[in-house]
């Protein structure tokens, strides 16, 4: 699947099934090492097919200066682990519209991708990133059918993206978990008793 030839903004209520603009919100039990109270933005999901996005809120050990030659800004620029599969390639999220050639609206004030050069001068301008532009290296796949199977079992609660672009590039690790979840509603309150390491509990 291309996601440059998908639109994106699509509402999806609580509780209803995925789709590419949605957000997965995982359950407080799920452990896997990229997943751990992880919020997810659907790039692309088809029913019943294959499914990607990237983790908002997993922020790695690296920054875009490590990464990226050209880059001028002397604070480190950090970079989010955006899932397991094709960790060498590098995405980004914000929300500047299509001054970036290339990008693709995501939903909710966001946009993915686009032409890295004119990105990169805007970074060197010294833009205000935090609530504006998120890198992230790799992003998260499901094979066919596998989303909804996930679904089912409940590891993911799906939940339209709420709030401005702004404000989901802001805040990173269990803070950002816990307030999506908050957002989740009642239903979802038990989820915000479970620590995300339980050995400290």
């Amino acid at each position: 699947m291309d996601y440059k030839s998908l639109l994106f903004n699509i509402d999806i209520p609580s509780g209803h099934m995925p789709a590419p603009g949605a957000l997965l919100v995982s359950e407080p039990f799920l452990h896997e090492e990229y997943f751990n109270h992880a919020v997810i933005a659907l790039v692309e999901y088809e029913p019943n097919g294959g499914a990607m996005g990237v983790v908002l809120n997993n922020v790695s050990d690296y920054s875009l200066q490590d990464l990226v030659e050209g880059v001028t800004v002397k604070e480190p620029i950090p970079v989010y682990c955006g899932g397991p599969m094709a960790a060498d390639r590098l995405f980004f999220i914000h929300t500047l519209g299509d001054i970036i050639p290339g990008t693709q609206p995501l939903g909710n004030g966001l946009w993915i991708g686009g032409e890295f050069d004119p990105m990169l001068s805007i970074i060197n301008d010294r833009y205000e990133l935090e609530g504006n532009i998120r890198f992230f290296l790799g992003y998260s796949g499901w094979s066919d059918g596998q989303l909804e199977e996930e679904l089912s079992r409940n590891v993911w609660a799906v939940s339209p993206m709420s709030g401005s672009g702004h404000e989901l590039l802001k805040g990173d690790g269990d803070a950002y978990w816990h307030r999506a979840v908050r957002s989740l509603g009642t239903d979802f309150r038990g989820w915000l008793y479970h620590p995300q390491n339980p050995m400290v509990n």
